[in-house]
């Protein structure tokens, strides 16, 4: 499954939410810097979805804020199911 993910680097606040057009946007505490943002990013996801860091990459867009993010053994009940459940902290 691939998704699509809006991060906003440096917040003050971390947390996920979903954008009108279906897109995933990230709130990361890390700076775009040497890659902290994204590995941030693959951290969060991981926790959320359950799945290992080895399941996730980034297949597009590594130094934009706009990222596409490939999770493998994943279906999209169980994206929304950890979406939700990440939210609700």
């Amino acid at each position: 499954m691939v998704l699509t993910i809006k991060v906003i680097p440096r917040a003050s606040k971390p947390g996920i939410a979903i954008e009108p057009d279906g897109s995933l946007k990230v709130r990361l505490q890390s700076p775009p810097v040497e890659g902290a943002a994204n590995a941030e990013l693959v951290e969060v996801l991981a926790s959320a979805l359950d799945v290992p860091r080895r399941a996730i990459t980034i297949v597009g867009g590594a130094h934009a804020r706009t990222k596409r993010v490939q999770i493998d053994g994943i279906d999209e009940r169980r994206v929304a199911a950890g979406i939700a459940r990440l939210r609700a902290v």
